[in-house]
């Protein structure tokens, strides 16, 4: 990887891996450009006409593919927006990672607005795992807004896998999903904020096909000053399964809101909604210091396991 220097290695090491086997397809953005990107026969990776993009093919009854698209924002002041679409073909089975991490010495804002739309055909499986990670010593705004649209077709199914893992000051997460019969979509959302970080989520999700089916779990901890808000909207139109956990730590002055919606337009709709808000439980600080450990040091072992 030639253009990529000792701070893109540490950020993709804290996103996903900063190295990639042979058999792995990757395309690697670095401060709005693709900077290095590998095929194969069964994965194809094509750059959009306006270069805000990619077109990602994976062809049908692909076994199991791996394809990375690491995003790298080293630049302060860079406002990068990217476009990647996703094409599984029928039967295929595929793993995306497709973490963002931004390094800001400045103080102008950087920002990532990254829109992800997957397209799954029948009896398609796709594994997508997100990372977020922000670092650096200036006053500038480390801002990452992702964007996934899933379309399910019949029998296909998907997980996703998102973590917010430190330092982004400002995100607006939003998952929008259309599932067809015979579908399945997991959902597992983790993030921390402190100091006065906000981060908004928003999934909405439409259960159209008799036995679709979603659960989504959200996990956070919000400490110091920073405010997280969590909205989900789910409606059945068919006879499907929805199951949707939002469970949230707070320390300090954070904050946390919830807001579920469940929706059910079909007599055959089973809709879920759980949420749990508070602080760490006492009796879990005492067992853990019992053991010798400090209140801080058992605090963040049970942020660590809670977050795991």
């Amino acid at each position: 990887m030639n253009d990529v220097n000792e701070i893109d290695k540490k950020i993709l090491k804290e996103i996903e891996d900063d190295s990639f086997s042979d058999k792995e397809v990757y395309n690697i953005r670095k401060n709005g450009k693709s900077i290095e990107r590998k095929t194969n026969p069964f994965i194809n990776i094509v750059s959009k006409e306006d270069n805000k993009g990619i077109d990602v093919y994976v062809n049908e009854n692909t076994l199991l593919g791996i394809v990375h698209i690491p995003v790298i924002l080293t630049e302060s002041g860079l406002k990068d927006v990217v476009y990647n679409d996703f094409h599984i073909g029928k039967n295929a089975n595929v793993i995306i990672l497709a973490g963002c991490g931004v390094h800001n010495d400045e103080h102008k804002d950087t920002e990532h607005d990254g829109i992800h739309r997957f397209f799954l055909e029948e009896n398609a499986k796709v594994k997508y795992i997100e990372k977020h990670y922000g670092e650096g010593k200036g006053s500038g705004k480390k801002i990452l807004n992702p964007v996934t649209e899933i379309t399910m077709k019949k029998g296909s199914s998907m997980t996703m896998d998102t973590t917010q893992i430190k330092g982004v000051d400002d995100t607006l997460r939003e998952t929008r999903g259309v599932l067809e019969e015979n579908t399945t979509l997991v959902i597992n959302e983790k993030i921390l904020t402190n100091e006065t970080q906000n981060a908004k989520t928003i999934f909405e999700i439409e259960l159209n096909g008799d036995n679709a089916s979603t659960h989504v779990t959200s996990r956070s901890v919000a400490t110091d000053e920073s405010y997280q808000e969590f909205i989900s909207n789910i409606t059945g139109n068919s006879k499907c399964y929805a199951h949707v956990e939002c469970d949230a730590i707070l320390k300090e002055k954070g904050r946390v809101k919830a807001v579920p919606e469940i929706y059910a337009k079909n007599v055959e709709a089973n809709l879920i909604h759980e949420a749990a808000i508070g602080k760490i439980a006492g009796e879990q600080l005492v067992k853990l210091m019992s053991l010798g450990l400090s209140e801080k040091e058992a605090e963040d072992v049970i942020i660590k396991g809670f977050l795991k």
